[in-house]
């Protein structure tokens, strides 16, 4: 399971024509920023920028820390890559988030559809891999208001 780092971008997004020159400089900032931690692929789609490592031994945590810092970047969150197929979605959350769900009560799921030619929509993502998800850990229930 290969983790990466998803960056969610602030008001950069709201640029008009310059907004490319914007977003060119948060992503020079960003390399900058990973600089002595591995090689990593930093790209961006879609108002989301994704860093990936490109062997084992880079330092992911020691990369989200920084990341966290650089200006422009409104949220980040780690992530897995996984291939699109309904079946390896649910078994790789199971498997990413087995620690954190072991530990909590309740939990909600939530889904954004980026690919539209994706047989569910987010709604129906949700769905399915809470479901699933309640039958890998029978101790959780769903709140959709205040989830653990």
């Amino acid at each position: 399971m290969k983790e990466i780092i998803l960056l969610k971008l602030g008001e950069v997004v709201l640029k008009g024509l310059n907004r490319h020159s914007f977003e060119e400089t948060l992503l020079r900032n960003i390399r900058r920023r990973l600089d002595g931690l591995g090689a990593f692929d930093v790209r961006e789609r879609q108002s989301t920028i994704y860093v990936s490592p490109l062997h084992d031994g880079a330092d992911l945590f020691a990369a989200q820390e920084r990341l966290s810092k650089v200006f422009g970047v409104a949220a980040l969150s780690r992530a897995c890559e996984v291939e699109k197929d309904v079946d390896a979605i649910l078994r790789a959350a199971a498997d990413y988030l087995r620690g954190p769900l072991s530990g909590a009560r309740t939990f909600k799921v939530e889904s954004k559809r980026s690919d539209k030619k994706f047989p569910l929509n987010s709604p129906q993502i949700c769905n399915v891999a809470g479901e699933y998800l309640l039958s890998q850990f029978p101790h959780l229930k769903v709140d959709v208001n205040r989830p653990d």
